[in-house]
């Protein structure tokens, strides 16, 4: 790895589980089963989609939880 390059690291270590679990169940709405382990196959376009759906389903939940608490 290239020098000032850094790994992603969870903000918040203990939402790991949840977030691989949406990782999967994003996924496979996709429509990309077994989606773990080494994924040198996949093509990156199918990477990001995996990624940008899972942006969206979080900005989601945020919209709602926040129009839930001004009720």
């Amino acid at each position: 790895m290239a020098a000032g390059q850094k790994t992603n690291q969870l903000v918040v270590p203990q939402a790991k589980q949840a977030l691989e679990q949406l990782k999967q169940e994003t996924a496979a709405e996709i429509g990309i089963q077994n989606y773990q382990g080494y994924l040198g196959d996949v093509p990156s376009r199918l990477n990001g989609a995996v990624g940008g759906n899972m942006v969206k389903k979080m900005i989601q939940a945020y919209e709602q939880s926040v129009s839930q608490q001004q009720q």
